[in-house]
């Protein structure tokens, strides 16, 4: 008869129960698992320090750049159709020929003509803006502890997070929390215990509170207390 306890040995040793699991302490069954596994990977050994540089997630601006694309697409479209109708001995649109005459007429100091260049040259500063601005505001990058993923956090999250936490301190009764970039501003109402105290605590509360969220740059807590108006 075969040994269970036999590393040797080729049959497999039947599942216990009752006391006997009670017995075989757990820390023996996760390693044995591991190593039926294999060899622990990386991941296993922990996160890494360091995963990169957290940055800004950046917009796509699908819509404005469509508009843009199209309004391009339809004036190159009609002056080419126009062009090629005058090579074809067909006389040019009228808008092409009301155009050329009022620029050739028109002074530069006309009011017409500084309301189309302070327009065009708004919606060119306009474009100009979106494409070097990152967009998405409302997400807060938060820390990569592993290269090649990225994550980020909704600006109503942490302030809800944030606020849970604030209401949780002695003395708060109500509170508002507005998560910014570089601030988070917390507005609270105390109806017991002194205004500095609370103060302090929240104050202590929320750093904690901010640090636990994991952003790559924490904003900084601005703690505002007051007592409830009366009446």
């Amino acid at each position: 008869m075969s040994d269970p306890h036999d590393p040797q040995d080729g049959t497999r040793r039947l599942p216990t129960t009752g006391a006997e699991q009670q017995e075989a302490p757990s820390g023996d069954v996760l390693e044995a698992e591991r190593d039926a596994d294999g060899p622990a990977s990386e991941s296993d050994a922990g996160p890494e320090r360091s995963g990169g540089r957290a940055r800004r997630f950046r917009s796509g601006r699908r819509i404005p750049s469509a508009l843009a694309a199209l309004v391009l697409l339809g004036a190159a479209g009609l002056l080419l159709y126009d062009i090629a109708a005058v090579r074809a001995d067909h006389p040019a649109m009228q808008w092409r020929r009301t155009l050329a005459d009022e620029l050739a007429t028109r002074r530069i100091d006309d009011v017409w003509v500084l309301a189309g260049s302070a327009a065009a040259a708004a919606i060119g500063l306009w474009l100009l803006l979106l494409a070097l601005t990152a967009g998405l505001r409302p997400l807060l990058p938060m820390r990569r502890e592993h290269a090649g993923v990225r994550a980020a956090l909704d600006r109503d999250a942490a302030a809800l997070v944030l606020r849970d936490r604030a209401v949780e301190v002695a003395g708060v009764q109500s509170v508002r929390v507005k998560v910014r970039r570089r601030k988070a501003a917390v507005s609270a109402v105390s109806h017991f215990r002194e205004i500095d105290e609370v103060r302090d605590d929240l104050d202590t509360a929320l750093r904690s509170g901010i640090e636990e969220l994991g952003l790559a740059k924490p904003p900084r807590p601005s703690v505002r207390v007051r007592r409830p108006k009366k009446g």
